[in-house]
């Protein structure tokens, strides 16, 4: 442009009686040269524009690297034609590419400390709930690589059968078992190799406990003495009855979704993954999903997809995005001042949990964890794991369990057992202070359900949580069953050689009253929220997501999750949300869904009797 200029004024000065004409002429040319000027910067900014809404523009973006969107990001970009973002409010699970320098995560015996640090962890808590005895429930959720399955206690159960076929009814057509059976077994590698039931292929490791405590023994044993049977795999053939647990532990070390899936495919050029970003909102054209706003280093950008935002932030951050966002109960949003891309009113309801409580007992021998826990035997313990990955830092020693029916009638079980040879008080937060044993029990099926809703427009204000735990008398006698029930295993002969007195409820509780006391007390969450993005048909208007997980009346998102769930499976979430990820991906694929039928699925004799 300066060429331009100095070219205009060589042509100027000739004569004294061109002066005028030739300024006149100098200013029409500049006018025109600043005019192209303009125009081009207008083109270059637009280009810039462009050109950066491009650099940041993925096929898919994936919002939360927990245990669906671990999966998710692998299965997606396997075609390398595809690229991927994937969004993740917390650190990475490793340090300097080192998992025991992050062995508070990765040594599964340590699984105590992430419950509570809100380094890793959303730290969620309830509202006051007023039929347990007003008191304000913890809620931990993974924010960390790997989600909660970087934080939980690894037990891989996968619920019942009938779970799968119950969401078939409710309006979750293509999801009975027979079509999420083979996605169980695509995500599985079980070290008792591959059977009708298990995968032996999959990235995600499965194994047994190497302990073999004589107190998992003796629980075993008094369970089959008080009648019940013993299932050699409890996510076979057989959930019914007592036996050991499965557990997503691999050589020693916490077999998180980011181990399993994420890690195999950060080398993959068409993935990009983050850290520390907070998606505070999805960005939309009309009522079309094109990308999401994020906050990262104190700075806002953008992200944009050209095929698909997908939601994994689970049952809590999927339904609290998708409302800051516009979708949801539209008088929720607008008091708040939100404006409203689709009134979608079941967005955050349908909320369901399982709680439990500890039924614990004075063990008379030193054999539990109790002397594990000393700072000598912890370091011992640690120096151990961190050498060889092995001994008893090595598991989580949930090693036993069981389902059983809570009365005649109940076609399938219903309560659920999870035995440690150990007492924790208050999540963890507070030391054992004796030798004892406890059962973690409560119901798979509650009818009690809550909701959750927005406290403000900022992202970073948790959201309302209302669980509305046992606000119904079913509920409280599935309870006061769990009590009883549990008792009288404890009660039987195989624990003779070991049984202390009662430490909780306690002698002192016996009658129906005292019991419900006591629960109403003592239980807590068993941190399996699910059901806020209920899956169903169109014609549902409690439904948030249809069969393909797409949202009802939004184009190009989807929400894949825990929070996806009809209702509340029987049993742990984190198996259930690795299948629900594994299926989606072959749906957003465009794939067939896989599918097996006619596999056998055991049913009681008779129904007239409990057990």
């Amino acid at each position: 442009m300066s060429c331009l200029i100095k070219g205009v004024k060589c042509c100027s000065p000739v004569t004294q009686m061109h002066q005028v004409s030739g300024t006149l002429f100098k200013a029409h040319i500049l006018k025109n040269i600043w005019g192209i000027n303009e125009q081009q910067f207008k083109i270059s900014r637009t280009s810039s524009h462009l050109s950066s809404e491009k650099a940041n523009s993925y096929d898919y973006v994936i919002v939360g690297a927990g245990s669906a969107g671990c999966v998710l990001a692998n299965r997606l970009t396997e075609d390398p034609l595809s690229t991927a973002l994937l969004l993740e409010a917390g650190p990475k699970d490793t340090f300097l590419g080192s998992k025991r320098l992050m062995w508070k995560i990765h040594m599964p015996a340590a699984l105590i400390y992430n419950l509570c640090n809100e380094k890793y962890n959303w730290c969620y808590h309830t509202t006051s709930q007023k039929h347990v005895d007003n008191r304000i429930m913890y809620w931990p959720r993974g924010r960390v690589w790997g989600g909660s399955s970087s934080l939980n206690a690894m037990v891989y159960i996968r619920g019942h059968a009938e779970d799968y076929n119950r969401w078939s009814r409710e309006g979750a057509i293509g999801w009975d078992y027979e079509q999420c059976l083979p996605y169980f077994k695509k995500a599985q590698t079980h070290e008792l190799g591959p059977d009708q039931y298990r995968g032996g292929n999959g990235p995600l490791h499965v194994s047994r406990g190497k302990t073999n405590h004589p107190l998992h023994h003796a629980f075993l044993e008094a369970a089959q003495q008080a009648g019940y049977p013993f299932t050699d795999d409890m996510n076979g053939y057989q959930q019914e009855g007592f036996g050991w647990m499965d557990m997503t532990v691999h050589q020693g070390q916490r077999w998180s979704t980011a181990s399993a899936y994420l890690r195999t495919a950060l080398s993959r050029p068409n993935l990009s993954v983050t850290e520390k970003t907070l998606v505070t909102k999805i960005l939309f054209q009309g009522t079309k999903s094109i990308g999401v706003e994020y906050v990262k280093n104190g700075q806002r950008k953008k992200a944009f997809a050209s095929k698909e935002v997908i939601l994994s932030g689970g049952a809590i951050n999927s339904p609290q995005l998708l409302m800051l966002s516009g979708i949801g109960n539209a008088d929720d949003l607008k008091k708040l001042g939100i404006p409203v891309v689709c009134h979608l009113p079941g967005v955050g309801q349908n909320l369901q949990d399982h709680l439990e409580v500890y039924v614990q007992q004075k063990c008379t021998k030193p054999i539990t964890l109790y002397n594990a826990q000393k700072p000598v035997n912890m370091m011992r313990i640690g120096l151990e794991w961190l050498w060889k990955f092995t001994g008893e830092g090595a598991t989580a020693h949930l090693e036993s369990g069981g389902f059983i029916r809570s009365e005649p009638g109940v076609p399938h079980p219903d309560i659920q057992f999870h035995f440690l040879p150990s007492e924790v008080i208050d999540h963890g937060r507070v030391a054992s202070t004796t030798e004892a044993y406890q059962v973690h029990v409560g119901p798979m099926r509650s009818t009690s359900v809550g909701w959750l809703k927005l406290k403000s427009r900022d992202p970073n204000d948790h959201p309302i949580i209302e669980p509305n735990y046992l606000s119904t008398e079913r509920d409280i006698w599935e309870f006061r069953q769990c009590v009883k029930l549990t008792r009288e295993i404890f009660a039987q002969k195989a624990f003779e050689k070991f049984r202390g007195p009662e430490i909780q409820p306690g002698n002192h509780v016996q009658s129906d009253k005292e019991i419900d006391a006591f629960i109403r007390q003592k239980a807590d969450s068993a941190y399996h929220p699910s059901c806020t993005c209920k899956m169903g048909q169109v014609s549902d208007s409690t439904a948030v997501v249809d069969p393909q997980t797409k949202v009802i009346g939004i184009e190009n998102l989807r929400v894949v999750d825990a929070s996806i769930m009809p209702s509340v499976v029987s049993g742990n979430l984190n198996a259930p949300t690795i299948m629900i990820a594994e299926k989606a991906a072959d749906i957003i694929k465009g794939l067939p869904s896989l599918q097996e039928k006619n596999v056998p699925v055991y049913k009681p004799k008779t129904l007239e009797t409990q057990r």
